[in-house]
């Protein structure tokens, strides 16, 4: 029996949730991923999976040899990565996530950049909203807007991103200018459903938070659909600043009540501690850091 190899499978049964996902996952037999689990179990002597119909669970056994066989398999992963010559070379595959809109506009093109400067690093971008664990997705880097709890990750600050009200030249030609939140009443109005109430908008007025009705003549749920309404004269709409850069400095759009935004929420590129940093990574962070900081820093 391949211990390593039955350790593999083992940990992606319990990653992927049974046998069957596992064995879909690994593009193995079902039978063959069943048989390599037993083998371990009466290798150890002890009963690691308690197995049902519809799920699978680990035992107490269980727990604590998935616990120190990850690290095994991590540690095996890092002296292949060594001997491969990541560590004196950057080279080999990297693997990072970003927000959709974000990662599309911005992290995309520095992506593209970086790999035709280092012809010997694959990237997979993975773009999504959703906020993955780097660890166990095994996941190289992370682009993160917000503000960041507690971790193991190590983190480096880009900037922040508004979120901002606007509102097109032709809008503000045929209704009066909202120079406070209250103002906002009186006005039609475009909501994201992804980012704000389509009730009421919450803004800063000194140290206190002001929450003000809204009239949302329609709702959409992406911000290019808001922002190509507002641009269309519909009404005021509300997105993060980076969604409506390029309509503001095409003059499409125009920022509004900006001495009432809420705090900026922050941008940072995360990834998680570790002893010895692979050059393919050291690489990526010299190279996207300065570009996405200057990307959020411009005027």
């Amino acid at each position: 029996m391949d211990r390593l190899d039955a350790m593999t499978v083992l940990l992606a049964v319990v990653e992927q949730g049974s046998l069957s996902a596992a064995s879909r996952h690994l593009r193995s037999p079902l039978a063959t991923v069943s048989r390599k689990v037993s083998e371990l179990e009466a290798h150890l002597n002890a009963q690691l999976l308690q197995r049902s119909n519809r799920k699978i669970t680990l035992t107490e056994a269980g727990r604590s040899y998935v616990e120190a066989a990850r690290e095994i398999l991590d540690r095996v992963e890092e002296a292949e990565r060594t001997a491969a010559g990541e560590y004196s070379a950057p080279k080999g595959e990297l693997t990072m996530t970003a927000p959709i809109v974000f990662g599309r506009l911005h992290v995309l093109p520095v992506v593209v950049d970086f790999l035709k400067a280092y012809p010997d690093i694959n990237l997979r971008l993975m773009l999504g909203d959703r906020l993955s664990n780097l660890v166990e997705d095994h996941i190289d880097v992370a682009l993160r807007i917000g503000n960041l709890p507690d971790s193991n990750l190590i983190a480096t600050r880009l900037g922040a991103i508004r979120r901002t009200v606007y509102a097109s030249p032709d809008y503000l030609k045929r209704h009066a200018l909202p120079r406070h939140p209250g103002d906002l009443a009186a006005h039609d109005c475009v909501t994201f459903e992804g980012m704000t109430s389509m009730l009421s908008w919450t803004f800063t007025e000194g140290k206190h938070d002001l929450t003000v009705q809204i009239r949302s003549r329609l709702a959409v749920n992406t911000a290019e659909a808001a922002v190509d309404a507002a641009v269309a004269g519909l009404g005021i709409t509300r997105v993060l600043s980076y969604q409506a850069a390029r309509a503001e400095s095409a003059g499409l759009l125009v920022p509004l009540l900006a001495d009432f935004e809420s705090p900026p929420a922050p941008v940072h590129l995360v990834y998680p501690a570790q002893g010895l940093v692979p050059l393919k990574l050291r690489a990526l962070l010299d190279f996207t850091t300065p570009r996405l900081r200057a990307t959020l820093n411009r005027p």
